[in-house]
Formats: structure tokens, sequence, C-alpha cells
């Protein structure tokens, strides 16, 4: 077991809050435009997981040479810029748009430049509902379906071929600028620290917000955060102290085999 059952409760219910909260999100945006005048991605709904994944590419390839070259401060940057961006977008569904901005470049003050962990999961569980909410528009299920299979390919070359995910993963919580959830812990009286990466929860909420776009489901989407939930406990349940797993194989099973039960339904 990967760590101890309170941490895999913790940690499962901080990814399912982020699930649900980032589908509330999202589903505000369907109609609706962004704030600020930001403008959606125009990509085709069912060929966008191929620009999709690209920028995904591209955008890893710029953090590995951040990373070997050690540009920390540039990665603070990269990193404020990014959960600034992320947070005014999901601050705006509950807030006036005046408030959303200032209220959002507070928190991801105190997260990069002040570090603490109730800070920071509290900041995650309304990231990754901006970012769905720019790039849910532009994707149907079958899209979303193939990006999930991509993405999945590419975590198990990135944590067991490669292991670039690694470097990236310990490199960030380094800098206590992790992108993703982490709850720390005694262990023999080490301190450890439990991650779910960035990754592992904006690709199931995307897939999540496809559905619920579609009017053939609607609500029925709501299934889906709960066996994404199942498979990633069966992860944790499942893995060894001090070693890496990709975990979108896990999470894309979880995706799929929710989806099969709201059509079985």
């Amino acid at each position: 077991m990967k760590h101890n059952f309170k941490i895999i409760f913790v940690l499962t219910l901080l990814f399912l809050l982020a699930q649900y909260i980032g589908l509330f999100i999202s589903y505000n945006y369907f109609d609706n435009p962004l704030p600020y005048n930001i403008q959606k991605p125009e990509f085709e709904e069912e060929t966008s997981f191929v620009g999709i994944f690209t920028s995904i590419l591209i955008v890893t390839f710029l953090a590995i040479m951040l990373v070997k070259i050690k540009a920390e401060k540039l990665w603070r940057i990269w990193f404020f810029l990014s959960v600034w961006f992320a947070l005014l977008i999901s601050f705006s569904v509950f807030i006036k748009q005046e408030i959303a901005i200032i209220l959002a470049l507070v928190i991801t003050y105190f997260k990069v430049l002040k570090p603490n962990v109730i800070i920071h999961n509290a900041a995650e569980l309304f990231i990754y509902g901006g970012l769905a909410a720019i790039f849910s528009s532009s994707l149907s299920i079958f899209s979303v379906s193939i990006l999930l299979i991509l993405i999945s390919i590419y975590d198990m070359i990135a944590v067991w071929k490669t292991k670039h995910m690694i470097k990236l993963a310990k490199f960030q919580t380094k800098l206590k600028l992790f992108a993703g959830l982490l709850v720390p812990y005694k262990h023999k009286k080490e301190i450890k620290t439990a991650i779910l990466g960035g990754g592992d929860i904006g690709f199931p909420l995307l897939f999540s917000s496809a559905v619920l776009k579609d009017p053939a489901f609607g609500l029925e989407a709501l299934v889906i955060p709960i066996t994404t939930s199942i498979l990633l406990v069966s992860l944790f349940m499942l893995g060894k102290k001090n070693h890496f797993y990709p975990a979108m194989p896990f999470l894309s099973i979880g995706c799929f085999l929710g989806y099969l039960i709201i059509l079985l339904l």
C-alpha cells in the first residue's frame, strides 16, 4: 500500500472535491463567455485532441528545459501567472469579476510566495475548473477519449521509461511549487508527502465535462468522478511506498468505466 488509509482517504476526498467543483465551474461556461474577454481556443471538436496533446508536449518540453537550466525564478513567474489565470476564471463563477481578480491574486501570492499546505490544496480545488472551462467547449466525448488514451500512454513512458515526469515532480516539490494535490504525513519519524499531479486531476475533469456538456447525458456525468476515485484508491492500495506510478492509465479506466455505467443505465 502506497500510503496509509487516512492519507489515501484525504487525497481521494480532495480529488473528488476538485472534480465536482471543476464540473460546476465548467458547466457555468458551457454557454457563456470566459471573463475579462478571454477567448476560448477554437478547435474542431472531433480533432481537438491533436491540438491539445501537441500543446501539452510543447509545455512539457519547456518545463524540462527550465529544470535542466535550473531557472527557478522563471519557473516561479510562469507558475504564478498560470495559477492566477486559472483562479480568476474559476472565482468569476462565484463572485464579481472585479473581486475575483483580486482574490485570485491574493491566493496566488500566498500559494507561490508564502506556501502552506492548506492554501496550496484549497487553491488546487479551483484551478482545474478554470482550465476545464477553457478547453471543455472544444472537446467531444470522442476527442477527449482519444486524449485520455494518448495521455495514459505518455504518462507510462514519462514515469517508467524516460522518468522525466519524476524529475519534474521532485523539482516542483523542492521549490514548494507543486502543480497538484499534496498531503504531508509522518512515517517512522520521517516527514513524507503524498502527491497527485495536476494532470491526474485535470484530464479526468475534461472527460467528465465533455459528458456533462453532451445533451444526451447531462447530470449523469456526475457518476464519472466516483468511478474515477475508486480506480485512484485501487492505485494507492496496489502501489508500494517510495515508488512512482503513472496514475492516468488507472484514472482513464475509471473515466471509461463511469461512461459505460451511464450508457448501461
